[in-house]
């Protein structure tokens, strides 16, 4: 007798649930988007650049046969510095910002084209937190500028007017290792910029883009040679910004002798000037491309 009525309890129950996929139909699922909780670890579109409000984009979610070069041919290395990513943090299930014009975007920098407070100085850096790009300076005018990974939240970099005092071609950190915890973390084409009370070094070098704040406080620039050495790709480097500005900055053309590799002081290094605070997020992703403000 009881199991006659648990068995009809089960169709019953069996029925309802039929009667309701049949007039409601299945629940459907989200279309494919990072975590509103990941505080824009996965989801770029989150982050909040002053300079790209009058730049028309979508967000656009990688799959797993995507890639920048898959989805923008030629102009990829364009939509990583937009978004402030290397090639090895463009991974499925994340998103970026696509922009909808590349032309808007070919010459784009959040720098200033003269910087009065640089015209004095024959070398200048300029770091804006809030924009996560560096510019290069020379009495005032902008020679050139970059994407750059500024302390995370908790480790901001500090913000004042500092003197780069030393440079190490092949650095490595002494506090921090690689993700895999199997050597010293690389901070290759490194220049010192300042020095805490506690002693601890700040640096702009060679590292980990991943189109948001990451570091311990330093500032790092593109350098995928070292991510070929130390990760086995991307298969070709193409992003070498750190070298670039290391070589304008403490290159031998400015200090005799050969850059022996080795740590080295220097003298009347450039001015470093770091202004701003850390980008803010969105509060959860964009769903539609955003409207160029007029």
């Amino acid at each position: 007798m009881k199991t006659a009525v648990l068995h009809s309890i089960i169709l019953f129950v069996l029925a309802i649930l039929f009667t309701a996929i049949i007039v409601n139909g299945p629940l459907s699922a989200d279309d494919p988007a990072a975590s509103p909780d990941d505080q824009a670890k996965e989801d770029l579109s989150r982050v909040v650049y002053p300079s790209t409000e009058g730049i028309r984009w979508k967000p656009v979610f990688i799959r797993p046969q995507d890639t920048l070069e898959s989805l923008y041919g030629k102009d990829w290395e364009l939509v990583a510095r937009f978004n402030r990513v290397d090639r090895r943090h463009v991974y499925p299930g994340m998103t970026i910002k696509s922009p909808e014009n590349m032309e808007d975007i070919r010459d784009y920098t959040p720098m200033p084209p003269v910087y009065e407070p640089a015209r004095n100085h024959e070398k200048y850096i300029l770091v804006n937190m809030e924009e996560q790009w560096l510019g290069a300076y020379e009495n005032g005018v902008l020679k050139f500028s970059m994407p750059a990974a500024t302390g995370r939240p908790g480790n901001e970099t500090p913000t004042g007017l500092f003197r780069i005092d030393a440079r190490h071609k092949n650095h490595t950190s002494s506090l921090y290792k690689t993700e895999d915890d199997q050597a010293q973390y690389p901070m290759d084409y490194a220049m010192r910029f300042h020095v805490g009370a506690d002693d601890v070094a700040f640096w702009i070098h060679a590292r980990d883009l991943p189109g948001r704040p990451a570091s311990h406080g330093c500032i790092g620039l593109f350098d995928e040679s070292m991510q070929k050495r130390l990760f086995n790709q991307p298969d070709i480097p193409v992003l070498m910004d750190a070298k670039r500005l290391y070589e304008w900055a403490v290159g031998e053309e400015d200090y005799e002798g050969p850059d022996s590799g080795e740590l080295e002081l220097i003298e009347d290094g450039p001015v470093v000037e770091v202004v701003g605070r850390n980008p803010a997020y969105l509060p959860s992703p964009p769903r539609k491309a955003r409207d160029a403000r007029r």
